[in-house]
């Protein structure tokens, strides 16, 4: 049945094949948000937005989040809104930093992180 092995093949790519059986609700805050992002690829996105999906994540929920997205953008677009610079380093290719709703900097991390309005705005230098 081609629906279950597309809900399988998801379950192993957001590492919860071991957890089809297990309510949601007992799931770890990490495990819960990859679920999530699996509801999502079941409809088989182009683009997948996703707000802060590590807040409140261990740091080795993290890490595998990061893994897991740096997957997903293999054959679709991918947007992340996230506060978490040490996490938007591991996932992104290029990086818009916006300010009261405009564009402040955008470019590689690098580049955003050295660059002089940024650094105003947000470091307060």
């Amino acid at each position: 049945d081609k629906v279950r092995d597309t809900v399988l093949q998801i379950a192993e790519d957001i590492q919860l094949l071991d957890a089809l059986d297990t309510e949601a609700a007992v799931l770890s805050h990490g495990q819960k948000q990859w679920l999530e992002i699996g509801m999502l690829l079941m409809q088989d996105p182009e683009l997948l937005m996703l707000d802060e999906p590590v807040a409140g994540m261990s740091a080795k929920e993290r890490d595998e989040t990061a893994e897991l997205l740096n997957r997903i953008c293999q054959n679709r677009s991918v947007i992340v809104i996230e506060h978490d610079m040490e996490f938007v380093k591991k996932i992104a290719r290029k990086v818009t930093v916006l300010h009261q709703g405009k564009i402040l900097a955008e470019g590689d991390m690098d580049k955003v992180q050295n660059d002089e309005k940024v650094i105003e705005v947000y470091l307060g230098h």
